[in-house]
């Protein structure tokens, strides 16, 4: 979504730009009249020039009180790797016959997780994994020689981030279920992880925007002051 469109949507709903974290949640909650449980998700517009390759954000984090959602994990192992994965949650693992699953579209997942020396074999589904975001990546935390680790802090709340062209980040923070002080704390965790990742060469403001939305609700700029 285009600033200039927030910005409008936000005037039409509420007649204010800025409010702090605790009142949009609430605002947020009250508008959530829906048969299902909504996502929470944030929108931080950031001061970078994603033209520059070095000034593309793209990580993961953990959130203290995860997601919300069940995400599915599908592990490129075998022997005590493929062991570890089971162990620690993941769905699918294989080698040949994970491939063969995915190929044949049988199967539905939210995150591929492989080590180094699998990725040959994760390679080969390029043209698949690529065009959805599923290829995994060393930045992203996603190839990987400690696959129990990883499979966990997945399975526990890990998200995974990535500015788009206009250099805002979209990140899902929780559900209309969680407390209030869970969606603060969770939106916190996340600034302060991408805080740590504000590229040495970007000059003016890092976080220029900070907007909380529900799935079908409006979105609402939050007082960064707030996020304390």
């Amino acid at each position: 979504m285009k600033n200039k469109k927030i910005q409008k949507k936000i005037k039409k709903e509420h007649n204010f730009q800025k409010t702090k974290i605790e009142k949009a949640i609430s605002i947020l909650k009250k508008k959530s009249r829906r048969k299902f449980i909504e996502s929470f998700d944030s929108i931080i517009m950031l001061g970078i020039n994603a033209k520059k390759t070095d000034q593309n954000i793209r990580g993961s984090t953990v959130l203290p009180h995860g997601t919300g959602k069940k995400i599915i994990v599908a592990v490129f192992a075998h022997g005590k790797q493929a062991e570890e994965a089971k162990n620690a949650g993941a769905e699918f693992i294989g080698m040949e016959d994970l491939s063969k699953q995915i190929k044949q579209n049988k199967i539905k997942f939210d995150v591929v997780v492989t080590s180094p020396e699998n990725m040959k074999q994760v390679s080969m589904l390029g043209s698949i994994l690529g065009p959805k975001g599923l290829m995994p990546n060393h930045k992203m935390g996603t190839i990987t020689s400690d696959i129990y680790q990883t499979v966990k802090k997945i399975k526990n709340g890990q998200i995974r981030y990535k500015n788009e062209k206009n250099g805002i980040i979209h990140a899902l923070i929780g559900k209309s279920n969680f407390s209030t002080k869970q969606i603060k704390e969770n939106l916190i965790s996340l600034i302060k992880d991408l805080k740590k990742q504000k590229p040495h060469t970007m000059k003016g403001k890092y976080f220029k925007k900070i907007f909380l939305k529900t799935t079908m609700g409006p979105a609402i700029e939050i007082k960064k002051s707030s996020l304390k």
